[in-house]
C-alpha cells in the first residue's frame, strides 16, 4: 500500500496507469535496422498515442534489443536511450520512466536524470535470480549509492521481485511478500509483481498479499488487460505495454482503441471491459 502517496507524487493521482514504449532494436543489437530518427519518431508517436488515450505515465523500454546482455549495455545504447527520453519528454507532458535490459539498472539511472525521467524499472535490487541471461545479482548497495553520487536522488526506483523470465528455485524459501519487504528494507521505493512471461498475467493474491506486506507503493507489471484490470483494484499503478499494443502483441505499435479500452476499464474499475473490448481486434 503507498502509504507515503509515492505514486500521487509522480502522477498527480493515486492510482496509475503506465504505458510502455517498446523501443525499436538500438545500435550494435542483432535486430537494429532503423536510424536513430525513425526509432525517436516510432516511439514519440506510441507515447503520443497513450498521452491522448488518458494514461498518467510512459516508460520507455529496450525490448527489441534481444538478446539481452547481463546487467550492462554500452555507451551507444544509453546515450540512445536518453535521446529517446528527452525528445518523448518534448511531445508529450507525461511523467517518464525507463527501463534499460538486461538489468542494466544503473545505466537506466543515468538515462533518466539525462532526459528528466522521474523513475526507472530495475531488476535484481533484492536476493539472485537466474533470468534469460544468467545469473542476476542483487544491485540495491551499488544502485542507490549511484543514485547519491550522480545526483539522482529524485528518480524513484521501483523494483521486480520474483520477475518474469526468471527462475527462483534458488530463493524459494522465500515468499514473494517477504522479497518485497526486504526490497523496502533496502529503500526502493515500490515494487512490482509480474506473471511468469511478457504479457503473463500477475496472480492477484500476490498482488494483494504484497500490497499488504509493504507501506511502499505495488505495482502490477504485466499481462493487465481490459478484460482483469479490475481484479487488480490492490495495485497502486498498473504497467501495461502487451494489450495496448495492435492484436496484443509488444512488437507491434500501440493500438488507440485498445489504449481506451484499457483507461476506460481502469476508470471503472471493475472486470467490465468484457463489453468495452468487444469490437477490439
Amino acid at each position: 500500500m503507498d502509504q507515503n502517496g509515492i505514486v500521487s507524487s509522480l502522477v498527480g493521482v493515486p492510482r496509475a496507469l503506465i504505458g510502455v514504449v517498446h523501443v525499436q532494436a538500438l545500435p550494435g543489437t542483432p535486430a537494429h535496422r532503423f536510424d536513430m530518427a525513425a526509432i525517436i519518431a516510432a516511439a514519440v508517436e506510441e507515447a503520443r498515442a497513450y498521452s491522448t488515450a488518458g494514461f498518467h505515465a510512459v516508460m520507455i523500454e529496450n525490448t527489441h534489443d534481444r538478446p539481452y546482455l547481463n546487467a550492462g549495455v554500452g555507451p551507444e545504447i544509453t546515450a540512445a536511450m536518453a535521446v529517446i527520453g528527452a525528445e518523448i519528454r518534448r511531445a508529450t507532458p507525461l511523467p517518464l520512466g525507463v527501463q534499460v535490459l538486461a538489468g542494466a539498472n544503473t545505466a537506466a539511472l543515468g538515462v533518466a536524470l539525462a532526459c528528466g525521467a522521474t523513475f526507472i524499472r530495475a531488476e535484481g535490487f533484492v536476493f539472485a535470480h537466474v533470468a534469460d541471461e544468467g545469473l542476476i545479482q542483487a544491485s540495491a548497495g551499488p544502485l542507490l549509492r549511484y543514485r547519491r553520487a550522480i545526483g539522482a536522488d529524485h528518480v524513484r526506483v521501483f523494483t521486480d521481485v520474483k520477475k518474469k523470465h526468471s527462475a527462483h528455485t534458488i530463493t524459494a524459501d522465500v515468499s514473494i511478500a517477504e522479497t518485497a519487504e526486504a526490497a523496502e528494507f533496502f529503500s526502493v521505493d515500490g515494487v512490482i509483481v509480474t506473471g511468469s512471461a511478457t504479457g503473463r498475467p500477475a496472480d492477484r493474491e500476490e498482488v494483494s498479499a504484497v500490497g499488504r506486506a509493504v507501506s511502499i507503493p505495488t505495482l502490477v507489471g504485466s499481462g493487465v488487460t481490459a478484460r482483469n484490470i479490475g481484479e487488480y483494484r490492490d495495485a497502486d499503478a498498473l504497467i501495461v505495454g502487451s494489450w495496448a499494443k495492435r492484436d496484443g502483441l509488444w512488437s507491434n505499435p500501440v493500438d488507440p482503441k485498445r489504449a481506451d479500452a484499457l483507461v476506460h476499464a481502469f476508470h471503472e474499475g471493475a472486470p467490465t471491459g468484457r463489453q468495452t473490448v468487444s469490437s477490439v481486434s
